[in-house]
């Protein structure tokens, strides 16, 4: 019969989850999330068949099952119900938060809902403690500023006549203002780069740098482009 199908006692719950009888609901629940990080289908090397047993052992000891009896679940959870989970151990971070630090409220998977102080230089991937979790760290790109890895990307929209003959230009960024020597090579590429001025170090994480797209802006598209790169500074000054 297929994992779905046989019926779990608690005895084998305990066994796939690693507690013991007199376990707690929060010792039930680390140790949950713990076993689903290693065999979630969603990481490398995870099996869905190997979560869904996971999900139903946690199941039958949250649920009380007596000693010596046995549960029958006739629907594996649902995957809403697994984002849910994964949703609640990964905390969301802008690029801003995770340039410079600050607070941000989070929902845990038991409801309770906790404000979190962030440090500076976090990465996707870490791991951050909290309210008694251990939450995954992830880093989302807000379309204006992008990160990867230990470094930052924005786009700067320049005037033709600039990016074809170069000069000096200031721009304000994530870091505060820059003066930019645009050259015929970095008008080439179309890329200039700041070192230093990425992710600050963290640990094991090394200074990022700054990386910078230039962009030009046509003819009669010019103007709505100084508009949004007005816009885009004054939000950084603010």
């Amino acid at each position: 019969m297929s994992g779905t199908d046989q019926a779990l006692t608690t005895r084998r719950a305990r066994e796939l989850l690693g507690v013991a009888a007199s376990a707690s609901p929060g010792e039930l629940r680390r140790a949950f999330r713990n076993r689903a990080k290693s065999v979630h289908p969603d990481r490398d090397g995870g099996d869905a068949d190997s979560f869904r047993r996971l999900v139903e052992a946690y199941d039958v000891l949250r649920g009380g099952v007596g000693s010596g009896q046995t549960e029958r679940l006739h629907q594996p959870p649902s995957v809403p119900e697994r984002r849910r989970a994964q949703d609640a151990s990964t905390l969301s971070l802008t690029p801003q938060l995770a340039l410079r630090g600050g607070r941000v409220d989070h929902e845990l998977a038991d409801g309770r809902r906790v404000r979190i102080a962030a440090p500076a230089g976090l990465r996707s991937g870490d791991r951050l403690r909290a309210g008694g979790e251990v939450l995954t760290i992830a880093v989302r790109g807000d379309g204006q500023l992008i990160v990867r890895g230990n470094d930052l990307w924005i786009t700067a929209v320049l005037d033709r006549a600039l990016l074809d003959q170069g000069g000096r230009v200031s721009l304000d960024t994530p870091v505060g203002p820059r003066d930019v020597w645009i050259t015929r090579k970095a008008s080439a590429r179309g890329l200039i780069r700041l070192a230093g001025d990425g992710l600050p170090a963290r640990g094991r994480h090394r200074q990022g740098d700054l990386f910078i797209r230039l962009q030009a802006a046509s003819e009669t598209a010019s103007s709505a482009a100084r508009t949004l790169l007005r816009r885009f500074a004054a939000a950084w000054a603010a």
